[in-house]
């Protein structure tokens, strides 16, 4: 155990990475393509190993993905395959990997990193916290296929068509504000419709992939920039009602299809978490989205461990949907937050939903740092997802805050956080 490091594994490796998913995953899956898969991972620095002197005793890969925040684009390591040799197990092996992996999404430029968990122990002490959640849900395809949309002409989509569904998938995110799907490299969305097994139909505003089951349709992916053309490619997915009884569908809880389906999703929804974590707050809050009608000034200190680049106190401004995360000059500050009604009746701290409504103005004046709002990661991580405020201090992620008036509380600063953060549930289509 003296001789633990981490490494970027090497060809030569990938047999002993194989042979340590194995134990830890089970058999299963093709030797030969994973390894042909996992290459594109070696030639960019992508999979990382611990090795005990000359032997490898555990890996992880990064995916080079971006995600939807509040409608626009931030880069993101989407880490996955992480694997311990059993015998290491409990020894910090995973941490010393986890390390690493952080390391490398740091010097990759990835503001943020996410993950589906194995356990959440491990990650939560690295700083990653729940997010979001990736639905999938089970429709009657009868109901399917009366949905309309006859007139909207739909093609089958080709390889030559992936840079046209990713450019559609990018005009519905951003119009909708969209936070949590995944934008993959080019070149896995030509795999994805490159393989017979998935059935690609494309409208002029949206697409739909979808393949067989068990016996049933399962649909990967749905976007339609309009109501007839989700008719259509619903009633697409449909039209094998003669055969499947049901239509699985990964998609939002709140997609357009729950109110337009004549019964409901049947009750067994199949519900995943995944966990984020913030590598670079600046860049992270510079490259989110926020809502256009909310202005902010707002004092944060983050204490983190792990990533000291993030620790410090700094100054928070949102502002026209953009967000700016600086650090706090040394002398006080004042820290103000107003904004401006956005929907008739929201006004006041008691209009601050998600959507972003009037929050009033708090003139809060910030000139101790004990009265600036404190984080953790994993705080910060689950305010970034949108995680309320009362939610966070509740489970002890987030303290202070207070103005500083006496007999001041929190609820005027967290209600402002609230709107800035705020927005539809971040959720993802994609197992990675």
């Amino acid at each position: 155990m003296t001789g633990l490091r981490v490494v970027d594994v090497v060809a030569e490796q990938l047999d002993a990475v194989w042979e340590v998913r194995i134990r830890s995953f089970g058999p299963g899956g093709d030797r030969e393509e994973w390894q042909k898969n996992a290459r594109p991972f070696l030639d960019d620095g992508r999979l990382l190993g611990v090795v005990d002197g000359d032997r490898l005793v555990a890996a992880a890969r990064i995916w080079p993905f971006e995600q939807w925040w509040h409608g626009r684009r931030v880069p993101m390591g989407g880490v996955a395959g992480v694997v311990v040799a059993p015998e290491y197990r409990g020894r910090g092996v995973g941490s010393l990997l986890m390390r690493g992996v952080l390391d490398r999404c740091a010097d990759k430029g990835y503001p943020l990193t996410a993950l589906y968990p194995a356990t959440t122990v491990l990650y939560r002490q690295l700083g990653y916290e729940f997010a979001g959640n990736r639905y999938k849900f089970s429709f009657e395809a009868a109901d399917l296929r009366t949905l309309g949309g006859k007139n909207v002409p739909v093609r089958k989509a080709t390889k030559a068509d992936a840079q046209l569904l990713m450019d559609l998938a990018g005009q519905a995110h951003a119009a909708r504000r969209s936070s949590g799907p995944l934008i993959w490299p080019l070149s896995e969305i030509e795999s994805w419709l490159d393989d017979e097994d998935n059935f690609a139909y494309l409208a002029d505003d949206g697409f739909v992939v979808y393949n067989w089951s068990d016996g049933n349709l399962a649909v990967d992916e749905l976007i339609a920039g309009s109501e007839e053309t989700a008719r259509a490619l619903w009633a697409t997915v449909g039209s094998g009602a003669s055969i499947a009884k049901s239509v699985q569908a990964f998609c939002a809880p709140f997609d357009p299809i729950h109110l337009m389906a004549e019964h409901e999703a049947e009750a067994d929804t199949r519900i995943n978490r995944w966990m984020l974590r913030l590598v670079d707050a600046p860049a992270a809050i510079a490259g989110r989205g926020f809502p256009a009608g909310v202005t902010a000034e707002l004092s944060l200190r983050i204490d983190d461990p792990e990533l000291p680049k993030n620790t410090g106190d700094w100054q928070l401004s949102v502002t026209n949907g953009t967000g700016r995360l600086a650090p706090a000059e040394s002398t006080s500050s004042t820290a103000t937050t107003e904004s401006t009604p956005t929907s008739a009746g929201a006004e006041g701290a008691g209009g601050a939903g998600g959507a972003g409504g009037a929050v009033g103005a708090v003139g809060a004046a910030a000139r101790a740092p004990g009265d600036a709002v404190r984080l953790g990661p994993r705080g910060l991580a689950a305010l970034y997802a949108g995680t309320p405020m009362a939610t966070l201090r509740a489970a002890g992620l987030a303290a202070g805050g207070v103005p500083g008036a006496e007999g001041a509380d929190s609820g005027a600063v967290d209600a402002v956080l609230d709107a800035v953060f705020g927005g539809s549930e971040p959720y993802v289509l994609d197992y990675f």
